[in-house]
């Protein structure tokens, strides 16, 4: 017999390392999980934000259960040794999620500002936290998901990884995104491509690409973006919790090296 939808997509007795886990796609990242039962370590670089999002998560009564996993993913020994703790405590890992990311809300000199002004030091800072940190934990996972025997990691990108920015729609705001995000991306992009393959077939590699999300942007923002996407709306968290569920668990168990896109249809035009 088949086994049921029931049996396909819980996480009952699995762990995951999710980084970037304090932040707004974090939290429905980790919602998704725990809620079918998996043992979570929200891994950010602000340990008091990662221990204030485990007590949020678990006053909820989750199946599972949030750990607080504080580390920089701009320096490879923090992140090699994020991996190896929660190992030690979970006695394993079965799914890593990158989520973490500069975005352009990221405040840093150099980033989100008119391209002139954009400075390399600013790029290399983001691409070491949004693609150089996701090889450094692939890498490090590697023996512990191959021996799970349900290895997932999940890359989460965007829209920008696959189009270039239509600066019309930041006119008359303080927004922008910076080239470096927009190349970061499209590299974890085709990094995730490679781990498809490089690491077949005991680890599964898929890419969540995240169309905007609702976060009180200007009102010409929102307006613009909203009349360039099909479904007529921004995303909110809640979108990226079903995208999760499935590439995470064993819904997927036949799906390897795929982009879900999740926005709206932004990017079918």
């Amino acid at each position: 017999m088949m086994k049921t939808l029931a049996d396909l997509m819980t996480l009952r007795g699995r762990s995951a390392i999710v980084t970037g886990g304090a932040g707004h796609i974090g939290l429905a990242v980790c919602e998704a999980l725990l809620e079918m039962g998996c043992a979570v370590s929200v891994l950010d670089r602000d340990g008091e934000a990662c221990r204030r999002r485990c007590l949020e998560l678990n006053g909820r009564a989750y199946a599972g259960k949030a750990f607080a996993l504080s580390a920089d993913l701009a320096d490879e020994a923090s992140t090699r040794d994020a991996v190896g703790r929660h190992v030690a405590a979970a006695s394993g890992l079965d799914i890593l999620i990158h989520s973490a990311a500069f975005v352009g809300t990221t405040n840093i000199a150099g980033w989100a500002v008119p391209f002139e002004e954009q400075t390399v030091g600013a790029w290399d800072e983001a691409m070491r936290v949004n693609v150089t940190a996701a090889f450094v934990l692939a890498q490090e996972a590697r023996p512990h998901l191959e021996a799970s025997g349900h290895g997932s990691v999940i890359l989460i990108s965007s829209i920008y990884g696959l189009t270039g920015p239509d600066n019309r729609i930041y006119e008359g705001t303080a927004m922008a995104t910076p080239a470096g995000y927009a190349a970061s991306k499209g590299g974890l992009n085709q990094l995730s491509r490679y781990l498809a393959t490089a690491l077949a077939p005991r680890i599964r590699v898929n890419t969540v690409t995240a169309g905007g999300v609702l976060r009180g942007q200007a009102e010409a923002f929102r307006r613009r973006y909203t009349e360039k996407t099909p479904l007529g709306r921004m995303a909110c968290e809640e979108d990226f919790k079903g995208a999760i569920a499935y590439l995470a668990s064993d819904l997927s168990a036949y799906v390897t090296g795929h982009n879900l896109v999740v926005d709206g249809g932004w990017t079918a035009w």
